[in-house]
């Protein structure tokens, strides 16, 4: 590529993992002043650009050979309209932000959130017969892929990666730390649940894979993740241990503990913001049943296969966390 990868929501965690790792051909985009700041001062471009909007005048932007899109809402919870701002209007400003650019790929991050239901899943590939979204967040995720695969002038290239972790997560395992410090964790129907988590390196290099894989594999979809089917119970376990906190089980039934999550989201429908409520089904879901993705394609395709192993990655996460 002859310019430089424009890196949206590069203040996020996988957005700076991946502007990071791209260095000098790299920028920056996002809506934080202070912490584009912070990536300045380590040398990497950046331009302040608030999705949806449309890209503003800035010369950063004028010489964009490539798009990496991992901009975006993602929670298990929330107002719909908030998720379909950020996530499928804020998609659509950097789709005609390419078409204006032409540029030469355009690598978006998507969630296999959409492929999620309550029920036992493993080895899910990418054309599968998706279900009806099970939350706003993967609705806005299976509405922005359209928007992506719909616009066949874009070298485009979706990429699913799951359960992002690594040092600078600021979601899922200190979400899982947050609950075990405050309450026992929930285990359901005997603890069988089994889900891939993937370390963040791993996925960066995903990126790098499909930004540099040649034409024949346009349009193309492919999941992403560390390959390991790991029980739910080994993995909070670990990761209290690292943590030194003391963690405590309380053998749940799934019906009941469902009735309740259901009830406490509708009271929460119903109050201002829509905060996200103690439980909701989707988190007990993740607690619940076997989920794991087929990661055949992308390592059959673009030649990626994940280098970094649940332990490893976890040991490289604390380590990394203490020194900073």
């Amino acid at each position: 590529m002859s310019g430089q990868v424009l890196v949206t929501g590069a203040t996020g965690f996988l957005g700076r993992a991946v502007v990071m790792r791209l260095g000098s051909k790299g920028i920056g985009q996002g809506r934080d002043s202070e912490r584009l700041e912070e990536i300045r001062k380590l040398g990497i471009p950046a331009v302040r650009w608030n999705l949806p909007d449309r890209a503003p005048p800035d010369p950063l932007l004028n010489n964009i050979s490539a798009i990496v899109h991992c901009a975006g809402l993602s929670a298990p919870f929330g107002p719909r309209q908030a998720f379909l701002k950020a996530n499928v209007l804020g998609t659509k400003a950097v789709l005609d932000f390419a078409r204006r650019q032409a540029v030469s790929r355009l690598v978006f991050i998507s969630s296999p959130s959409i492929y999620f239901t309550l029920a036992d899943q493993l080895n899910v590939n990418e054309d599968m017969t998706l279900p009806l979204p099970f939350n706003a967040y993967a609705e806005s995720k299976v509405l922005a892929e359209r928007l992506v695969r719909s616009a066949n002038e874009i070298d485009s290239i979706i990429l699913r990666p799951r359960g992002i972790y690594g040092p600078d997560d600021n979601a899922l395992l200190p979400r899982l730390l947050r609950i075990a410090q405050a309450r026992a964790l929930p285990r359901l129907r005997k603890g069988r649940a089994r889900i891939d988590l993937t370390f963040v390196e791993d996925v960066v290099d995903a990126v790098l894979a499909a930004l540099g894989t040649g034409p024949a594999n346009r349009h193309q979809v492919f999941n992403i993740s560390g390959g390991e089917a790991i029980p739910i119970q080994h993995i909070a376990e670990e990761v209290c241990k690292r943590a030194g906190i003391h963690l405590r089980w309380r053998d749940t039934p799934l019906g009941p503990a469902m009735f309740v999550a259901r009830a406490l989201e509708i009271v929460a429908r119903c109050r201002p913001q829509q905060p996200e409520p103690m439980v909701t089904r989707y988190a007990l879901g993740l607690f619940a049943f076997e989920q794991s993705l087929d990661i055949t394609r992308v390592q059959n395709t673009l030649g990626w296969s994940p280098k970094v192993c649940f332990s490893d990655g976890l040991d490289l996460t604390f380590s990394m966390r203490k020194r900073t």
